[in-house]
This record gives structure tokens, sequence and C-alpha cells, in this order.
């Protein structure tokens, strides 16, 4: 990405140019498309060095240059690329995060795993938490550890005993 691009972006000032537009934290940038004849539209969030999305740009009249962007198609860009983006959070979490509810004889207990992507030290936390929120137990698992119903229930039944 043009340096130039992210200092106008992040000093607030609004660029509305018929190939880039950088206005509310995103740059649309029109460019053309490497693999074929046609152009491209690369958006990316302000302070990011990857775009969130790209994806073709419609021809203009002439069969040969880009349609100029427009504020209806920037603000279809930007609610486009922070769907994109919002997925992408999604997906990461749901990696990162699994939980069950396992019976035991006191009650509802919320097993969940939390993988923990350290650079240094990956690892996960597997962690207990009765009816009220309370937590029951919590220990250091490796990272690549599978928390299933059965897993959940077993570490329950063992007492929280760390799992091998």
């Amino acid at each position: 990405m043009d340096p130039n691009i992210e200092n106008e972006g992040a000093e607030g000032g609004a660029v509305h140019e018929p190939r880039l537009w950088v206005d509310n934290g995103w740059t649309a940038k029109v460019i053309k498309n490497e693999d074929d004849d046609g152009w491209a539209v690369a958006m990316t969030r302000d302070g990011e060095r990857e775009p969130a999305l790209v994806g073709p740009w419609t021809m203009g009249r002439d069969k040969k240059n880009p349609k100029p962007l427009d504020v209806n198609a920037f603000n279809t860009l930007v609610k486009t690329a922070s769907e994109v983006i919002r997925r992408h959070e999604q997906a990461l979490h749901a990696a990162m995060h699994k939980q069950f509810q396992v019976a035991a004889d006191s009650g509802r207990v919320l097993v969940t795993l939390d993988i923990v992507p350290d650079e240094f030290d990956p690892h996960a936390l597997l962690a207990a938490h009765d009816e009220f929120g309370e937590q029951l137990a919590q220990v250091k698992v490796r990272p690549d550890f599978k928390l299933t119903m059965a897993a959940a229930t077993s570490w329950v039944d063992a007492g929280y005993a760390k799992p091998a």
C-alpha cells in the first residue's frame, strides 16, 4: 500500500478520485487486474497493510478503463469489507474457543478451552465454571488439545485432574 495514501486517511483528509477514495477509515483503490484485462478494487482499512477485500471492478463505458468510484459504490464496498472482517474474526474466535455444558453431581458445569497463541509458549487453558460463573478449576494444556463432550465429561468426572 502506498504510504502516502495511508497518511492521508490517518489524518482524516478525505480523497475522492475516480480510482482512489479515502474516507471513513477505509481506502478503496481501483487497480489493474493482473489475471486478465479487467480491473479490481482493493478495500483496505486504515492502519492495515493488507486489503480486507479485493474483488472485480466494473469496466467503464469505453470498455477499456474502469468505472469511476462514487459515494454509493464506496459505501457498498465498506459494508462488504466490514462484513468480511467480521466473519473472519468470528471464525478465528470459534477456532480459538470451545465450550461444552456437562452434567455433574453438583449441577451443570461449563467446560471451556481457550487457545493462547503465544509466540514463545503456545498453550491452551482448560477451565470449568459452575452455574453461577464461579471458576471451579483451570489447567494449562497443549494448544492442540481436542475438547469434545467426552473429554469435557471425563475431565469433570476425574475431579479436574490435568488431562494426559
